[in-house]
């Protein structure tokens, strides 16, 4: 599966089934590792997905089309 144009909700359905294989414990060690190695590879490509949309969100049009920096307190 091609992550890059997986939307984020998918990811993270995908993660919780990595999730739920890995704590099931009937995985030999191979297929944990290679299991671990894509639930990170997710967690990061959600994270930089979680950031970009967080900078998007801070910056505001104001009343006169100008961006401005969003003060989050």
């Amino acid at each position: 599966m091609a992550t890059k144009n997986v939307k984020f909700e998918d990811k993270m359905l995908e993660l919780e089934h990595i999730i739920d294989e890995l704590e099931n414990g009937n995985l030999d060690l191979e297929d944990s590792i290679e299991k671990y190695t894509k639930a990170m590879k997710l967690v990061n490509e959600c994270n930089e997905k979680l950031n970009d949309i967080e900078s998007r969100i801070a910056k505001i049009i104001d009343e006169d089309g100008n961006e401005s920096d969003l003060e989050v307190k």
